[in-house]
């Protein structure tokens, strides 16, 4: 599964509701059992119908930092950023690691907002430490 941006968050972003550089942008990760890389129309991060977020007993999720957009005139799009994100792992994680869910967080699950799936994360079991999800030199999104 590719990268993409999630149904409800395209509409947010073009009718304002989602303000990158403003709104609590987070970022959580998940398991290989999610449903995230697949149902894209889900309103709310509640909404899934397996998220499977991560279960090491360190894990928490994480605001992502210094957020900004750009215009890429190079190449004809705007983009968003943030610096990369990083996760404290005990190692006892049930299953793989598969991918993240960049979100705008607003109360609880059932008012968040999901933006965007990255798969670019290696699938990690056990790791004791920090995981660093490194974002795309170009951006975590683009819109062109």
């Amino acid at each position: 599964m590719a990268n993409f941006g999630y149904s409800k968050a395209k509409a947010e972003i073009l009718d304002g509701d989602i303000d990158f550089t403003g709104d609590d942008i987070r970022v959580l990760l998940v398991m290989s059992n999610t449903t995230a890389d697949t149902e894209k129309d889900v309103d709310t991060i509640s909404a899934f119908s397996t998220l499977d977020e991560c279960d090491d007993g360190s894990y928490a999720r994480q605001a992502l930092a210094n957020e900004a957009v750009a215009e890429d005139e190079a190449n004809d799009r705007g983009e968003f950023d943030a610096d990369n994100a990083e996760f404290t792992l005990a190692g006892d994680g049930t299953r793989d690691i598969v991918g993240a869910v960049v979100f705008k967080h607003v109360t609880n699950d059932a008012d968040s907002i999901p933006i965007a799936y990255i798969d670019d994360v290696d699938a990690i079991k056990t790791m004791v430490g920090t995981l660093t999800v490194q974002w795309n030199a170009e951006g975590i999104l683009q819109i062109t």
